[in-house]
């Protein structure tokens, strides 16, 4: 049996990338210290903006970028999987991308997706958002090796509604599907629970879901209620509130092939091109 202890840690970033890991830290070493050796945290853990001149005037390119160098350093240092929810990366083209790193638990980034389904909505009462204004969107699915050998499809928050993501993570095989997320308070009120369901359930896997919760720097709220759900659509653990913290449960990954095999309702879906499974 393949065993892993996994964790989704709930924050409240804001414009500081330092402060947020600050923030974050007391949460990842008590996640590692209940035993999870796969630790995810939300959409915008490095920061948490919606001012376009200010973003694009703080961010810079992957290389060199020393944020990064930190998460990594942390997955090292805790002896964990980490995946860094997303972190805003220069395009060189006038816009970011909003992009998920999985670090390995030697510190090593071995896995990176740019989130491809951008949020561009109007939730009215004056609720807007153009996440394209500042955001280039990515064009692959990615799935990437993790822990004890698990295959991780990464996808980021607005992603969750678009089905034909999930199947192609599901045909590449993937058995965890990490989707975190900044939903906003009516969107997660109505659909935040349901949709992460049915994404487990039609695609046979684990969904990982860390979220932002809770008013940020930038006047945005956020949902929180991260979850953890189970390939039949059981939900092995969720945050009851928007307050930072964590939780965790205990993933049997032998559940997927075991779900697969009564309802395989992901195969032949349509999709994205696929790479093939780091390791």
């Amino acid at each position: 049996m393949r065993k892993l202890r996994a964790a989704a840690v709930q924050l409240r970033s804001g414009l500081e990338p330092a402060a947020n890991r600050a923030a974050a830290l007391p949460y990842l070493r008590a996640a590692a210290a209940a035993g999870a050796r796969f630790i995810a945290t939300p959409e915008n853990t490095v920061r948490m903006d919606r001012d376009r001149e200010r973003m694009l005037a703080a961010v810079g390119p992957e290389e060199g970028d020393a944020e990064l160098r930190a998460w990594g350093r942390l997955a090292q240092e805790l002896g964990v999987w980490l995946l860094l929810g997303s972190a805003p990366i220069a395009t060189g083209e006038g816009k970011v991308f909003n992009r998920s790193f999985l670090y390995d638990d030697d510190g090593k980034i071995v896995g990176r997706y740019d989130k491809i389904h951008l949020f561009d909505v109007s939730l009215g009462g004056g609720e807007a958002y153009r996440e394209s204004d500042t955001v280039q969107g990515g064009d692959k699915a990615v799935v990437a090796g993790g822990p004890m050998g698990a295959k991780i499809g990464m996808t980021v928050c607005y992603d969750v509604r678009f089905g034909p993501l999930y199947a192609a993570l599901a045909n590449a095989g993937a058995e965890i599907i990490t989707v975190p997320s900044a939903f906003t308070v009516p969107t997660g009120q109505a659909h935040w629970e349901t949709l992460l369901r049915a994404r487990a359930i039609e695609t046979g896997a684990f969904v990982i879901a860390p979220g932002q919760g809770g008013r940020h720097e930038d006047g945005r709220a956020t949902w929180g209620h991260s979850m953890i759900i189970d390939p039949w659509g059981k939900v092995l653990a969720q945050s009851s509130d928007d307050e930072p913290g964590f939780i965790v449960a205990d993933l049997d990954l032998d559940a997927v092939a075991a779900a697969r095999g009564k309802i395989p309702a992901w195969q032949g879906g349509p999709g994205f091109a696929v790479p093939k499974a780091q390791s």
